[in-house]
């Protein structure tokens, strides 16, 4: 009985662990994204703001991560947002899979304004206007990306971005 206990234990605490494991390696590159975009001067105002809508433990890990760093004479901001009403402008805005994305699309842009960088995670992103989607591939957390979208968003996207093994263009 007590072997089933810690049989069970397990099996309920490894797919967790797994699933953070992917939060903080979709944080990591967000924030490794930022350095391969290239940014027009009205994004490099201020400070350096990254918005992540309906994901905490994304924004928990960004947040970890980011903590003293600048991005150029920028400080590097990470702002959670709860709901789309409460989105405000940002460089770049991580839209968690829990947001249906073709359906705020329109909004989000609006709101962002343009010179952001998005990155979504949900199938069929980057039809809908997300620069960079996350996407699982083979059990393997990949990214998609976007450079007509990055270019009608006043961005370019460096080559050594679209040339990484995880890039799948789009």
């Amino acid at each position: 009985m007590k072997k089933m206990g810690v049989f069970l234990f397990f099996l309920v605490l490894i797919p967790s662990l797994s699933f953070g494991q992917v939060e903080k390696y979709k944080a990591v590159f967000t924030l490794n994204f930022v350095r391969y975009i290239g940014w027009p001067e009205a994004a490099k105002d201020g400070d350096f703001v990254i918005g992540v809508i309906k994901d905490s433990r994304v924004a928990s890990w960004l947040t970890k991560q980011s903590v003293g760093k600048k991005f150029g004479y920028q400080n590097v901001v990470v702002k959670e947002f709860k709901s789309i009403d409460e989105l405000s402008a940002c460089q770049v805005v991580f839209v968690s899979s829990s947001l249906n994305y073709s359906k705020h699309a329109a909004t989000i842009k609006s709101v962002i304004g343009k010179n952001s960088l998005i990155i979504t995670e949900a199938e069929g992103a980057t039809k809908h206007g997300s620069v960079i989607n996350f996407v699982v591939r083979d059990n393997n957390l990949k990214f998609e990306i976007s450079g007509n979208n990055a270019q009608a968003l006043g961005l370019s996207i460096s080559s050594k971005l679209e040339n990484m093994a995880a890039a799948i263009k789009m």
